[in-house]
């Protein structure tokens, strides 16, 4: 038998779930999971040496493990997660464990309805740039390492996503912490806007005695009770501000302003307003852990992006191809608008596939009012993730409240024959789904 200390992972293809598991893998244990299918993600970390299987088979689960992590979206009736419950193994929510880390490093954690994936990616990149001890586990695969988890030899900051979901990030204790948004979401989980509101100021609560908390200008409520508190904003003055913004050769440029500071002419790779919000937040992390302004320039400016997050998989003169993992309704409004500063003059085709059944009944109308702004509009069926039906509830009723003239309803096998027919000038593909398997397959389409 191996010595080795062991972990299981039940959900362990999570974005979260799999780049907590690469933490244990680097740190000795012998890594063991279950997820429901294979994607390209589970085959990687099983060449990294990690056993992987995809069927409930309590046979599979190794002997007696040190560790069981396991995600809120396992249901309950898992045969497995039935074996953990009855023969009484400790399971540990990955937001428990990610919880215990933090009291052991100095914790970078981000938060908010929008942005915390990106935010985060790009302050773990200034770090590890800048020649910083980091540990970082991302809810995304940040192209210029290929994955959502960066490592060092020694650990000195531990930069962490603080999910909002479940109330998952109250059990964080970081020493920096970042707000980007608070607008409604989850109301599955907390019924209304301000009982979420109500969480994140507990979560802003969860700072160290001597913490810095960064926050988004106009999120005033939260500025009480934190050591230090640093706001920023892209479109108004903030203690952290862009000024002089705009568009050379297809990227976003713009000069940085921090006490005094002025770092000029910062050029983004990933396009938008909103992400120039994203590398204010993320520059305030890196002056608050010892960089110079060069250091943060030079890794905003190095900065690829993430997978699914304005990703480009065409780019020429006569064809664009966009996938965003956009799911809200202001994810997908400063989306388009980005695409829309880019391209002024090209038509914009936008799909949509919307996320839950539960955040479309809650936003329908948001949706809409977003996708509003499209060249042409083309809506899928709702992509249910770990949700039963509800009653009533089907992208129709989104559709139905889109005003734009230029709208069609289809399925996903309808929508390649038609994109293979139609072939659009700017293509901009939305949602959390499994829309994001699809861009191979539209890609091949689109350039046959």
């Amino acid at each position: 038998m191996n010595s080795k200390k062991t972990a299981y992972f039940l959900g362990i293809g999570g974005i979260g779930m799999s780049a907590l598991a690469r933490f244990y893998k680097k740190k000795g244990y012998e890594v063991y999971g279950y997820d429901r299918t294979a994607t390209p993600l589970t085959l990687q970390l099983e060449s990294e040496g990690m056993h992987i299987h995809y069927d409930e088979d309590v046979s599979a689960i190794p002997k007696n493990p040190d560790l069981v992590v396991f995600t809120p979206a396992i249901p309950k009736n898992n045969k497995e997660y039935r074996f953990f419950v009855d023969n009484n193994f400790e399971l540990k929510k990955r937001a428990a464990v990610l919880g215990d880390l933090s009291k052991e490093y100095f914790t970078v954690a981000v938060a908010g309805t929008h942005g915390k994936t990106s935010i985060s990616s790009m302050a773990a990149h200034l770090l590890k740039a800048a020649g910083k001890n980091i540990t970082a586990l991302i809810g995304g695969i940040l192209k210029n390492y290929g994955s959502n988890f960066i490592i060092s030899d020694t650990t000195d900051i531990l930069v962490v996503e603080a999910d909002e979901y479940d109330r998952s990030f109250l059990q964080l204790h970081p020493d920096i912490s970042v707000i980007s948004s608070m607008d409604a979401d989850h109301l599955d989980i907390y019924g209304t806007k301000a009982e979420l509101q109500k969480t994140f100021l507990e979560f802003a609560g969860k700072l160290s005695k001597n913490g810095t908390l960064i926050y988004h200008q106009g999120l005033d409520s939260l500025k009480n009770g934190a050591a230090k508190t640093v706001t920023y904003s892209a479109r108004e003055k903030a203690a952290c501000y862009a000024e002089n913004i705009r568009i050379e050769k297809g990227c976003f440029v713009f000069d940085l302003v921090y006490n005094e500071q002025t770092i000029e002419a910062v050029r983004l790779a990933v396009p938008g307003l909103h992400y120039i919000e994203n590398a204010l937040a993320a520059a305030v992390i890196g002056f608050e852990t010892g960089l110079s302004g060069a250091q943060i320039k030079a890794g905003l400016q190095s900065f690829e992006g993430v997978q699914h997050r304005f990703d480009y998989h065409i780019k020429t003169d006569d064809l664009v191809f966009i996938h965003d993992y956009a799911h809200h309704p202001g994810e997908l409004s400063v989306t388009i608008e980005a695409t829309k500063l880019l391209y002024p003059h090209r038509k914009i085709t936008g799909v949509f596939q919307p996320h839950l059944y539960s955040r479309t009944q809650d936003f329908a109308q948001g949706f809409a009012d977003a996708l509003n702004q499209l060249d042409e509009i083309i809506l899928l069926d709702i992509y249910p993730a770990r949700e039963e039906p509800i009653p009533g509830v089907t992208s129709d009723i989104i559709f139905d409240k889109i005003t734009n003239p230029h709208k069609k309803r289809m399925n996903k096998d309808v929508l390649l024959s038609y994109l293979s027919q139609h072939k659009p000038e700017v293509l901009l593909t939305l949602g959390a789904g499994d829309i994001g398997l699809m861009p191979k397959e539209i890609k091949k389409i689109l350039i046959s």
